[in-house]
């Protein structure tokens, strides 16, 4: 079975979702940008065991086997005879990324002006990640975010990670809002697939990922980072329109 094959997709615009109730929100790539910390890691960690011949991971094979994917997934791809050997890679991988994460973690471009029009508008919020819990809560503590978020939901501690809506679903139920009154924002392939298949409409970041390989997976609208007017424009409709239905109650 496919992430989502019982689950309704979303054909509504932001806009449509008035009165609003909830963002969600990724973290590695859609927070910060710490998808180069993540091919650094990956890069030197897999340069040290020979992998590839020895070839250092270009960002082509890191798009398109590790970004976004849940770590299981990862040590299956690049570990198939040795699933232990990958794992144990893994957390080795993971404290290298923590390490360099306290250097430097960039929050994406305008990524505290949207936090502040969710506070303002008293919406909840979620964190829902495939990265380890650990790595979560660094990142979001290191952006200043520790008290913005009412929950994080981490993808190993869910029945199944994305792609499948599990972690979404889980937020949804947690906060207590309507899929129908809830955005998503989310910067891979693998992460859009998984709000799409939970119902929920999904804002997709272009952040390092490719426009053409975030489309197929359906998103509502893809923006560059947080300052796009298209995501304003839509978010200023949506005001119009959840202070209409207000007025009209």
């Amino acid at each position: 079975m496919t992430a989502g094959q019982n689950s309704v997709q979303s054909n509504k615009s932001i806009p449509d979702l008035a009165p609003l109730e909830a963002v969600l929100f990724d973290v590695d790539g859609t927070l910060c940008d710490s998808d180069p910390i993540h091919h650094l890691a990956f890069r030197e960690m897999l340069l040290e065991i020979g992998f590839n011949n020895g070839v250092p991971i270009d960002e082509e094979f890191f798009i398109k086997n590790i970004a976004g994917r849940h770590n299981s997934d990862i040590a299956a791809t690049l570990f198939p005879d040795d699933i232990p050997k990958g794992e144990k890679f893994l957390d080795d991988k993971e404290a290298m990324f923590r390490r360099l994460a306290l250097e430097n973690l960039p929050p994406l471009k305008g990524l505290y002006k949207l936090t502040k029009w969710i506070e303002d508008r008293g919406l909840k919020r979620a964190a829902v990640t495939n990265a380890p819990r650990l790595n979560a809560e660094l990142m979001i503590s290191i952006l200043g975010l520790k008290d913005f978020f009412d929950v994080v939901i981490v993808g190993s501690e869910c029945a199944r990670a994305k792609p499948y809506p599990d972690p979404y679903l889980k937020a949804l139920e947690l906060l207590k809002v309507s899929k129908d009154h809830t955005f998503i924002c989310e910067d891979s392939a693998s992460g859009i697939r998984a709000g799409v298949a939970a119902g929920v409409p999904v804002v997709g970041l272009t952040t390092r990922n490719p426009e053409s390989v975030l489309m197929e997976a359906n998103p509502t609208m893809l923006v560059k980072d947080y300052e796009d007017p298209k995501l304003w424009a839509a978010l200023e409709e949506l005001d119009k329109k959840g202070k209409s239905l207000k007025s009209a109650a």
